[in-house]
């Protein structure tokens, strides 16, 4: 069976150097492209020392390579036209680029429908940062109140992170009745945090910060934390690996990992 062809959408930032790795090390996966607007190059080298591939400053390599899937980690403003122009070359999609809009997830659906490929969008890669958004939905149900602080690196561009905000509804969409809040809670205070479906989302944004997420819940009498802490970008290939292999055999959206892990009854 032929590797999986992959081209590389942010290819020289901290994460797409982990992809750019990943695709490498993978029997299955073979990088042929990478596209990044530093790019300086024409070439980029694979770490493994096997020889290089096309590198580019612009999204011409989509016109030219015969990729099978485009992993994005860019920024949100360049990756929906690289989807869009993904996409009318029948190239599928692993995407986890932040601050995407609720119309720019709508409209990636929209391109994997019309142009019959497979797109995977997910807030988080990492499969610890899965876990625990599905033990925080699962807690959810028996426990009324919640908050999120999540605590990024300064350099980090949007805040709340895509996954507390999908944490958040995730856990609101367990219950069957809204969070309760402390009383203070119906006089806006900026030092509660942003209210996203009853949660309040504390973000912390510091230089020696990664990606870390603590959900707490509050019971009478008892408190649960549920925590994630990433300490290195590697552990989001797995994940990214994981939805290359899976998003060639579908069509159509699948929006969060949780689903490829069968966590989400789907």
């Amino acid at each position: 069976m032929s590797p999986i062809r992959v081209v590389v959408h942010g290819a020289l930032g901290k994460v797409g150097q982990e992809v750019v790795k990943a695709t490498c090390q993978e029997p299955e996966t073979e990088l042929i492209g990478a596209i990044d607007l530093k790019a300086s190059e024409a070439f980029l080298p694979l770490p493994d020392g096997s020889g290089k591939v096309p590198l580019s400053g612009d999204l011409s390599i989509l016109n030219d390579c015969s990729a099978d899937v485009m992993v994005d980690f860019s920024i949100a403003q360049a990756a929906m036209p690289a989807a869009r122009l993904a996409a009318q070359k029948g190239i599928n999609l692993v995407i986890g680029t932040t601050g995407l809009t609720a119309d720019d997830i709508a409209e990636i659906e929209q391109l994997a429908a019309v142009h019959r490929i497979g797109a995977v969008v997910a807030p988080n890669f990492a499969l610890g940062a899965v876990l625990m958004m599905h033990l925080a939905k699962v807690a959810a149900r028996y426990m009324d109140y919640a908050e999120i602080i999540e605590l990024h690196h300064h350099l980090k561009a949007d805040s709340p992170s895509g996954t507390a905000l999908a944490t958040a509804k995730a856990m609101a969409e367990a219950r069957d009745k809204p969070f309760s809040g402390p009383p203070e809670a119906a006089k806006p205070s900026d030092s509660r945090g942003m209210g996203v479906e009853g949660v309040a989302i504390h973000s912390v944004r510091l230089p020696g910060l990664m990606a870390h997420q603590e959900v707490i819940l509050g019971a009478a009498g008892q408190i649960l934390s549920i925590r994630h802490d990433t300490i290195s970008r590697e552990c989001y290939m797995p994940g990214v690996i994981l939805a290359v292999k899976e998003v060639v055999k579908r069509q159509g959206l699948i929006y969060g990992l949780e689903k490829l892990l069968n966590l989400s009854g789907e």
